[in-house]
């Protein structure tokens, strides 16, 4: 017997016409790489999106096709968001901070029709055009006025290709699982790999991250979009703030300290999501100005992904800032959410150096997810916080492969998607994770976790950013090296910081040796490179001590 309810596709369309009909006047605050702030609202947002659409299909796009962006996180590239996908057609967010020849490669891995592009990025555009064998239009997402001087064909002006068009446009019904976006992997190793997310992944995927347990995103609240509309579709937040009707605050191509704080500050935010390196960025700011006073923010809530945040992050945004850390777990290929960090009732009343232990943890896997650790035979592992084990996932917004079958089937015999992760998982759920399985230290036949360490260092006042590898050992196989790039004006050398380590960490995990550089090599996405690491100091030789 089936039930007596009416069947809807979930998909893009009712996200924006939600918005643009209970929200409408809800604001939409965006810096643009011409200079100005521009503001405008759902209502806007859903006339605009409509154009884009009626526009897409003017330039012989349909159903399926896909359309390229290189774009900055803006107005206009949230309209394509909801215009490209809405119409049916695919939403491909390229990484600008990928290598040329790997975003060549992309573009022509996924065949794109048209790429859309900010001004940044023309004179990029015009050195790959001639290599991309796909794309009909290319369209420069600016005015006439700022249009770029290039050598591209096709090339349209996205104002007035949008101006010509009418905002009377039916979104097209169809089933909710066809791909609605596509995003590529950083391609740390090897070329990229697509994820190719569905309508239906979408919606899901936005219901949980409004919920409480979650990012608890509301109409009350204020999202200041930090991450890259090109990474994992800003972690789906522009999704989840037109169905809740959060106003919206996007920073452009600025994601300097003194842009996002002063966002912060007029824009009454509240809430905000970002990698690490971004929270670095603005305790640097702020103690550059201590003239500032944080008490002018409204922020109270914080998210923090891509790379584990270190416990003295976490304690400073808390006590500088009065924010809740809500850290979450996920990569591309789980859209990205699969795990957050929110308290259980059993919490309330801990010291705050046991309420920081629970907040360094992942998180707890959120509804629709389901996760298990395996040892190295692929035999599950108990949850009891202690053995760690290959974390795998699976659920309706994690990937069932890659784009054009890229590394084959890469299910296992249960349906669950092998992360690359080492992680223990605890009676209550939570996960921490112990490393990345490709940076795992294995030294005397035991692993020594380089997160461990890692946050052990950012303890230290005098650090700024620490990334630990392994390094080749005669009789231990591998041995950690601690790479560190420290604090503006601060003195540290490494014996103060070795014996800082000594307090915190077990003995045998200690680093053969800490070297200090200026800088740290990054991923586009803006994780420590430790692959490039591992390369540099391949034949390093430790200091005696």
């Amino acid at each position: 017997m089936l039930g007596l309810m009416q069947d809807k596709p979930l998909l893009i369309s009712s996200l924006i016409e939600h918005a643009a009909t209970f929200h409408p006047d809800t604001e939409i605050v965006s810096r643009t790489l011409e200079g100005p702030t521009q503001r405008s609202n759902y209502r806007q947002l859903r006339g605009r999106a409509k154009q884009v659409a009626n526009a897409l299909a003017t330039l012989g796009v349909s159903l399926g096709d896909r359309v390229g962006t290189l774009a900055w996180n803006t107005t206009r590239h949230l309209e394509l968001y909801f215009g490209v996908s809405g119409s049916g057609a695919v939403l491909h967010t390229v990484n600008p901070r990928l290598f040329p020849e790997q975003i060549e490669y992309i573009v022509n891995h996924t065949e794109d029709k048209v790429l859309m592009f900010d001004i940044a990025f023309a004179d990029l555009v015009e050195r790959l055009a001639p290599s991309l064998t796909s794309v009909t239009h290319y369209v420069v997402m600016t005015d006439r006025a700022h249009m770029p001087d290039i050598q591209v064909p096709n090339l349209l002006c996205y104002e007035e290709l949008v101006a010509a068009e009418s905002e009377e446009y039916h979104w097209p019904q169809f089933d909710e699982r066809t791909a609605s976006s596509l995003c590529y992997t950083s391609g740390t190793t090897g070329n990229p790999k697509g994820v190719l997310y569905s309508h239906r992944s979408t919606v899901l995927h936005s219901l949980i991250a409004m919920a409480p347990d979650s990012f608890s995103v509301s109409a009350r609240s204020v999202l200041l979009l930090v991450v890259p509309m090109f990474h994992a579709n800003a972690w789906g937040m522009p999704y989840a703030a037109a169905m809740a009707g959060a106003k919206l605050v996007l920073p452009g191509d600025n994601m300097e300290g003194d842009n996002l704080y002063g966002l912060m500050r007029d824009e009454r935010v509240t809430f905000s999501q970002a990698v690490p390196t971004i929270w670095l960025m603005l305790f640097q700011y702020l103690d550059d100005h201590p003239e500032l006073d944080p008490a002018d923010l409204c922020i109270e809530t914080i998210g923090i992904g891509g790379s584990a945040p270190p416990r003295a992050m976490i304690r400073r945004l808390e006590d500088q800032l009065g924010v809740e850390v809500v850290q979450g777990w996920g990569m591309t290929e789980t859209s990205p959410l699969g795990v957050a960090n929110r308290w259980l009732p059993k919490h309330e009343g801990l010291s705050q150096t046991q309420r920081e232990d629970v907040k360094t943890k992942a998180g707890r896997g959120v509804w629709g997810v389901d996760l298990k650790i395996v040892d190295d035979q692929g035999q599950r592992l108990p949850h009891d916080g202690k053995q760690a084990g290959h974390l795998r996932i699976r659920g309706p917004w994690i990937a069932s492969g890659y784009y054009r079958s890229e590394g084959g089937d890469v299910l296992d015999e249960e349906g669950y998607f092998p992360t690359g992760d080492i992680a223990n998982i605890d009676g209550d759920g939570y996960m921490q994770l112990v490393d990345r399985a490709k940076d795992v230290i294995k030294s005397g036949g035991e692993w020594i976790p380089s997160l461990d360490l890692e946050n052990a260092a950012y303890s230290h006042p005098g650090v700024a950013e620490a990334a630990v590898v392994a390094i080749r050992h005669e009789k231990w196989q591998e041995r950690p090296l601690m790479v560190v790039v420290k604090r503006a004006g601060a003195e540290v050398d490494r014996e103060d910081l070795m014996t800082h380590l000594a307090g915190l960490v077990v003995k045998w995990w200690l680093p053969d040796d800490i070297v200090f550089v200026d800088e740290l090599p990054h991923t586009a996405t803006g994780k420590v490179l430790k692959l490039r690491l591992r390369e540099q100091f391949r034949d390093y030789q430790p200091q005696a001590r």
